[in-house]
């Protein structure tokens, strides 16, 4: 049942594919909203929920977008076109849906270049003491309208390291990479929170995090948001997760590998909170905010005021820096995959397409960067992710999906999973693709 490709690039190692996967996962909702959320719904009140859904969604999405790439060989036109050949002997439907996970995958890249040479500009001010020389919020929010205002230098910079990891391949461009700057993020952010909890004053933000109010779990809206959070800090959209999964071989365990992405992920934005709130408290305010604010005014006003605040502000950027090129690298991925397999494009060249794509649309939607996620994120992930879904459960079938998912296990995955898939994640993905319509984006 398996589709090979006549040349198909593949992962060094079972922890380089996993880094890759946890790299392309651990982003901005990680750092910016992840902590603003469990804030702003109450702590161990807003975690309980978020972690219910971690599980569900790790232990169905990922593991079924990951099983459905290997299966297939393929990123998302060949795969969903696999499906529905495999169930009305035609593939054309699928491959025309499997456009719009590409299509948003590229979007959402371009979106996401922008913030990265923001991210690389606060990191040279960082270094050179430009940010912590700086002092109220006035400054910051000036800073940051000079530096969105001037940001094509440095989002070139963050697309040219981009198009020459992606044109290296995936074991030596993607997958080392992932190698040395994912447990960069974890080393650097550990290290932050290891400080913070030094600081006298930081106690107020640990016992705000894991402070439980029963009566919070009442309320709809936090479940709401937690399952918008879930979804989209485990990367669940139909194309990045698959396509790293086509590079899978046949001896890989996708439930095991799966699992990994989905706890460590989760320890990403735990650790995020851990850094960001207790820092908050240091400064003797409350994290009220989200979104681009928190990074570049917000939480620099305050890390610049507190101890050692230069040495934090370099190091919090230098971990942010790892943490969006492995998401962007993750989103490139997808369409430049496709270039090749649609076009039988050697790598660099097809690198340099889709990055010089990502260039030139990105330098005009700038202004609008805002907006311009919000509908990627609102609207064409999750569609993305509701197709792979579909196509994976639903168009493929019982015995395609068990035989994919128990591939390389010594014990098969209960017969709770498919099911589980099936119903439950659908309907999540669906839930979260008409609840972020409805409430103007959840995640």
């Amino acid at each position: 049942m398996e589709k090979h490709s006549a040349v198909r690039d593949s992962w060094g190692s079972k922890w380089g594919f996993i880094l890759a996967c946890i790299g392309s996962a651990v982003g901005m909702g990680n750092i910016w909203l992840f902590p603003a959320r469990v804030s702003q719904y109450g702590g161990a009140t807003f975690l309980i929920p978020y972690l219910i859904f971690v599980v569900i969604i790790g232990s169905t999405g990922v593991i079924g977008e990951m099983a459905f790439g290997r299966a297939t060989r393929s990123g998302p036109i060949g795969a969903f076109g696999y499906a529905t050949k495999l169930r009305f002997g035609h593939e054309r439907p699928g491959r025309l849906l499997g456009l719009i996970p590409v299509l948003g995958s590229l979007a959402l890249a371009i979106g996401y270049s922008v913030v990265t040479g923001w991210i690389f500009k606060y990191t040279a001010d960082a270094l050179t003491g430009t940010l912590s020389r700086m002092s109220g919020l006035d400054a910051f929010a000036a800073h940051f309208n000079a530096t969105a205002a001037g940001n094509v230098p440095w989002q070139l910079v963050g697309m040219a390291v981009t198009i020459a990891i992606l044109a290296f391949g995936i074991g030596r461009g993607i997958e080392l990479a992932n190698k040395v700057m994912t447990p960069l993020f974890y080393v650097l952010f550990v290290g932050l929170a290891i400080y913070l909890f030094t600081l006298p004053a930081s106690g107020a933000g640990y016992q705000y995090i894991f402070v439980l109010d029963p009566k919070g779990l009442l309320d709809p809206v936090v479940w709401i948001y937690a399952l918008g959070q879930a979804f989209f800090s485990l990367s669940v959209a139909g194309n990045g997760t698959l396509i790293y999964g086509s590079y899978l071989s046949r001896s890989s365990n996708v439930p095991s590998d799966a699992r990994m992405v989905a706890v460590f992920d989760t320890v990403a934005a735990l650790l995020a909170a851990l850094v960001i709130i207790p820092a908050m408290a240091v400064a003797g305010q409350q994290l009220d905010q989200s979104g681009p604010g928190l990074m570049f005014i917000y939480l620099p006003n305050v890390l610049s005021t507190i101890p050692g605040g230069w040495l934090i502000l370099i190091l919090f950027f230098a971990a942010v820096i790892f943490a969006a090129l492995t998401s962007l690298v993750n989103l490139f991925e997808a369409p430049t995959a496709t270039l090749q397999e649609l076009f039988h494009l050697k790598r660099p060249a097809a690198a340099a397409i889709t990055g010089g794509a990502g260039i030139l649309v990105g330098l005009v939607i700038a202004p609008i960067v805002d907006p311009w996620m919000n509908i990627c994120s609102i609207y064409i992930c999750p569609l993305g992710a509701l197709l792979a879904a579909v196509m994976f459960f639903w168009i493929c079938g019982r015995q395609f999906v068990e035989e994919q998912v128990n591939l390389a296990r010594t014990r098969p995955l209960g017969p709770w999973f498919y099911p589980l898939g099936k119903y439950l994640f659908c309907g999540v993905t669906l839930a979260v693709l008409i609840l972020g319509s409805v409430m103007g984006g959840i995640g």
